[in-house]
């Protein structure tokens, strides 16, 4: 199993809207997520930034940022563009991060 870090970036002000949308997320999301052999996923953010840092156990061969391909993904894509920073397709512009440390 693999973990992947990424990041992505919220717009100012819109915190506590990005906690209530993740707090009510679709149930066919997070189905997607978990067949997708996507575990241990969580999101943090760094307020003084408005980063928002992901990490998440991958055991397929994509992490969540890569089931853009699938319907009920680019709707919540859609959903998501209006609070994140986003690229033309809505998927949220996304860096992923180099691991250089882990302790077990």
């Amino acid at each position: 199993m693999e973990r992947v870090a990424f990041k992505m970036k919220l717009k100012p002000g819109f915190k506590q809207e990005y906690i209530k949308r993740h707090n009510e997320v679709w149930p066919e999301i997070v189905t997607l997520i978990k067949n997708s052999g996507i575990s241990d996923y969580s999101i943090f953010l760094d307020e003084e930034t408005n980063i928002l840092f992901g990490v998440q156990k991958v055991s397929g061969n994509t992490s969540s940022q890569g089931l853009g391909s699938v319907e009920i993904q680019q709707k919540w894509w859609d959903y998501m563009s209006d609070i994140m920073d986003s690229n033309p397709d809505n998927s949220p512009v996304t860096t992923y991060l180099e691991e250089v440390f882990y302790l077990a």
